[in-house]
């Protein structure tokens, strides 16, 4: 990104990163289950090893992240990787939250001021699941950047496409990123890049298990009028997904530092 005037480059990076704990192999989802529940130590030296990658990057979508509750140390995961890896925009989206055991949900960091943030529920048949809308500018040629966690099933997913679909309609630039639970070249896919009118430069981009790589979940998908210049999985197993990397060069007429309208400003969660 260029420190003056309007960024045509944007380094970006999707992550799941299943609450800062780590996976080796499918037996540790039920021998480690308990690590979902309540603190441990080792969480927080993983974070420090996920904010280090987090560092290059001017844009970053984490999904599965916990905002403070008792399983991470009452930590927001949020501001603890943003303070470590000098991001100063963030914001958080708590989408199933267990009482004081979770607060489980999607973020976005970024090194640029957004014009706007919108929270979106996903429809599906198992309530819990968004979508945080970031807009970068403004007027038709404004960015707007989506950060998701779709749903396991496929009905769900596809209700949760049609939403989408809807949702980007009248947009010209758009980048979706997150974890959509679903191949490259499954019919969900299909139908999301079909009526979502967006692209995936590099299908097929393994990330998950982190351990063993086999399946492509983690995505990042955008508008034609964006040109990718770089995509790639990084090889940090903080997770049980690894992250997905892209830089992307922006058109001339997109502009993302439009001046401030503060009355359309809706910061759901801006940290201290």
């Amino acid at each position: 990104m260029s420190d003056q005037g309007e960024p045509r480059r944007l380094r970006l990076l999707s992550y799941n990163i299943q609450s800062g704990l780590t996976t080796r192999k499918y037996s540790q989802y039920f021998t480690r289950s308990w690590k979902h529940l309540v603190p441990v130590p080792s969480r927080m030296s993983n974070l420090d090893g996920i904010a280090r990658v987090l560092t290059d990057y001017d844009l970053v979508g984490l999904q599965e992240v916990d905002a403070g509750s008792l399983r991470s140390g009452f930590v927001n995961q949020v501001k603890y990787l943003a303070d470590y890896a000098g991001f100063e925009y963030l914001f958080d989206q708590s989408n199933r939250r267990i009482g004081m055991i979770s607060q489980h949900g999607n973020a976005v960091l970024s090194r640029i001021r957004p014009t706007a943030i919108t929270e979106h529920k996903l429809p599906g048949l198992i309530p819990g699941r968004g979508v945080l809308e970031v807009r970068f500018g403004a007027g038709e040629d404004a960015l707007h950047v989506l950060i998701i966690h779709m749903a396991l099933g496929r009905r769900g997913r596809l209700l949760q496409i049609e939403f989408l679909a809807h949702l980007v309609r009248d947009y010209r630039h758009v980048i979706l990123m997150g974890d959509l639970n679903c191949r490259s070249d499954s019919p969900e896919m299909g139908t999301l890049l079909a009526t979502a009118r967006l692209c995936e430069p590099a299908p097929g981009l393994q990330t998950f298990p982190s351990w063993q790589p086999d399946r492509h979940l983690d995505h990042i998908l955008v508008s034609p009028s964006i040109a990718v210049e770089r995509v790639e999985v990084l090889n940090h197993v903080f997770s049980d997904h690894l992250p997905i990397a892209m830089e992307v060069r922006l058109p001339e007429e997109c502009r993302v530092r439009e001046p401030e309208d503060k009355d359309r400003i809706r910061e759901l969660h801006s940290l201290p």
